[in-house]
């Protein structure tokens, strides 16, 4: 009888643990992903929308440098897109070399003053 109430109590202990390892696991993976997952959703989706902006931007410096101006007509039709692709390219290399010169380095930079 002692042993097989033992049995139940080392059962029952093992059970209870084994359900505040699963809990634990949760609550430190699985609840930190979810946060995670939406501050990646919320940063695709505003990405595509700062994208979407740039794109109208640069169609609408296009169609200004087209009409408003009189100096590329004829055979200096092709300069507004010249224009434009390297305004594009300004705003790439821009945004690559916020990138590269991210956070990390700012704080480190901030610490050395």
């Amino acid at each position: 009888m002692a042993k097989d109430k033992k049995t139940r109590v080392l059962k029952d202990r093992s059970s209870r643990l084994i359900e505040m390892i699963v809990g634990y696991i949760k609550q430190e993976t699985l609840a930190p992903l979810k946060s995670l997952g939406r501050f990646v959703g919320f940063g695709i989706a505003g990405s595509l929308f700062l994208t979407f902006g740039l794109v109208l931007g640069l169609i609408a410096e296009l169609r200004a440098l087209q009409t408003a101006t009189a100096a590329f007509r004829g055979n200096l039709s092709w300069i507004p897109y010249l224009i434009v692709v390297a305004s594009s390219l300004l705003l790439v290399g821009l945004a690559a070399w916020r990138v590269v010169s991210g956070p990390g380095k700012r704080r480190i930079s901030k610490g050395k003053k």
